[in-house]
C-alpha cells in the first residue's frame, strides 16, 4: 500500500524550490528568467547600480514579475563575491553578456562551479559563445536574417517583414534557454554535476525552421517569399482586409475546412482552385473582394460557429477581451496592468502572477535571509547601491 502524498500548495508552480540567479540584462535573458519565475522558481535578479534596460519604468517591466531583486556592483571589490554567494546556493544561473565578459568580471562558469559544482550555468546570446561573430554586437533582426527565417516573411514584391522581436529573441532565444537549463537541471539532479548551456538565438531560430527545411529538401517549399502553403502564398492561408479597414485571418488548409470556408464566404465554382495553382490568383482576388463587402465584426459573426478556420485579427488591447481568451483567463490583471497569464498550465502545480515587477534592490535583506547568505562587512541591506553602471554587460538583446 502506498502512502498518500500531501498535495502541492496551489499557485506554487512545478519549479517551486528551484533557485535561479539572473544577472540583469535586456531582452531574451530576462524573459527566460520570467518564465522560470512564472513556473514557481525563486528567481533573484542581480541588478546593476543605475539600472539596465530600455528606459522602461521598473514598475511596469513585466518581464521582472514573480522575481526578487538585489543590487550588486560587479566592478566593486566585493561585487563578484556577492554574486558567487548566490551562485553557491542556486540551481540555475542565467546571464546574457558577450562571451568572456562574465569571466573577466569573476562570475564565469569556472568561478561559479568552483563554489557549486551542481550549478546549471545558462548563457543567452545572439551569436553563441564561439564562431566568427561571437563577439559582435547584434539584435534580433540580424540573428534571424542570417538563419534564413527573416527572408520567409512578407510579400514577394516588398522587403522582408519584421516580426517584432518575437521570432528571434523569445522563440529562438528565451524558450530554448529555458528548455536547455531545465534539461541540464534534470541531469544535474541525477548526477550531481552541473554544466554550461550555450543558448544562441541563431541556433534556436534555425532549429525552429526544421519542418521548412524538410519541405525544401522534398521539393515542397520554394526558397522565396509568399510562394508556399504557409507563408502567404496560398490564397486560403493568409489575411484579408474587411470593409472597415480591419483584417480577417484565414487558415482553411484541409479540403473540408476549405469547402466550408467558401460556402460561408458565399463563393461558388472554386472547389477545384484549392489544388490548381494556376487558379490561385483568381481565388485570391475573389476572396479579397468578398471580404471587402462586410466589416470585421460582421465576418466574425459569420464564421463564429464554423470549422472554416477563420478568425479576426485583433490588436493587443483587443485580445484580452475576446470571449475565448477571457473564458480561459489567457490574460490577467495584476496591480492594474493587463498582461499575459503564465503558460502553460498544470493540473497539480498551478502557476500565477504572484508579485508585480521586482524593484531594483528592494529584496536584498529578504534574499539574504531566505538563502542564508552571511553578511559581508560593507553590507547595508536597506540601501541599494547608487554607483555608476557596469560597462561590460549585455549591450544588446542577446548580443
Amino acid at each position: 500500500m502506498t502512502t498518500a502524498q500531501t498535495p502541492p500548495t496551489p499557485g506554487t508552480g512545478p519549479l517551486s524550490g528551484v533557485r535561479v540567479v539572473e544577472l540583469a540584462g535586456i531582452g531574451p535573458g530576462p524573459f527566460a528568467a520570467m518564465l522560470l519565475a512564472d513556473l514557481g522558481a525563486d528567481v533573484v535578479r542581480v541588478d546593476r547600480p543605475g539600472g539596465v534596460g530600455l528606459g522602461l519604468d521598473p514598475a511596469r517591466d513585466l518581464t521582472n514579475r514573480n522575481k526578487r531583486s538585489v543590487v550588486v556592483d560587479l566592478k566593486a571589490p566585493d561585487g563578484p563575491a556577492r554574486v558567487l554567494d548566490l551562485a553557491e546556493r542556486a540551481d540555475i544561473l542565467v546571464e546574457g553578456y558577450r562571451p568572456g565578459v562574465a569571466e573577466r568580471l569573476g562570475v564565469g562558469p569556472g568561478d561559479c562551479h568552483a563554489r557549486n559544482p551542481r550549478l546549471v550555468y545558462g548563457r543567452m546570446t545572439g551569436w553563441g559563445q564561439d564562431g566568427p561573430l561571437a563577439h559582435r554586437a547584434g539584435h534580433d533582426i540580424a540573428y534571424i536574417a542570417l538563419t534564413g527565417t527573416l527572408n520567409m516573411i512578407g510579400r514577394p514584391d516588398e522587403p522582408p517583414a519584421v516580426p517584432a522581436n518575437l521570432l528571434g529573441d523569445y522563440a529562438g532565444g528565451s524558450l530554448y534557454l529555458v528548455v536547455g537549463v531545465l534539461a541540464a537541471l534534470h541531469h544535474a539532479r541525477a548526477t550531481g554535476t552541473g554544466q554550461v548551456v550555450d543558448a544562441a538565438i541563431v541556433d534556436g531560430t534555425a532549429h525552429l525552421s526544421t519542418m521548412i527545411h524538410a519541405m525544401l529538401a522534398a521539393g515542397g517549399w520554394q526558397d522565396r517569399r509568399a510562394a508556399n502553403l504557409l507563408d502567404g502564398g496560398c490564397p486560403y492561408y493568409g489575411t484579408y482586409e474587411t470593409a472597415d479597414g480591419r483584417y480577417m485571418a484565414v487558415g482553411a488548409l484541409e479540403e473540408k475546412f476549405y469547402d466550408e470556408f467558401l460556402s460561408l464566404l458565399g463563393l461558388t465554382g472554386l472547389a477545384s482552385a484549392r489544388t490548381d495553382l494556376t487558379r490561385w490568383e483568381e481565388l485570391r482576388e475573389r476572396v479579397a473582394a468578398a471580404f471587402k463587402t462586410r466589416t470585421r465584426a460582421e465576418w466574425t459573426a459569420v464564421f463564429e460557429d464554423s470549422d472554416a478556420c477563420v478568425a479576426p485579427v485583433l490588436g493587443l488591447r483587443e485580445a484580452p477581451h475576446h470571449p475565448h481568451l477571457a473564458a480561459r483567463a489567457t490574460f490577467t490583471d495584476h496591480d492594474g496592468i493587463t498582461q499575459p497569464a503564465p503558460a502553460p498550465r498544470f493540473s497539480a502545480t498551478p502557476t500565477a502572477v504572484r508579485t508585480g515587477p521586482a524593484r531594483p534592490g528592494a529584496d536584498t535583506a529578504a534574499v539574504a535571509r531566505d538563502w542564508r547568505i552571511p553578511p559581508r562587512p560593507a553590507d547595508d541591506p536597506g540601501t541599494p547601491d547608487t554607483e555608476g553602471p557596469v560597462t561590460e554587460g549585455p549591450v544588446t538583446d542577446g548580443g
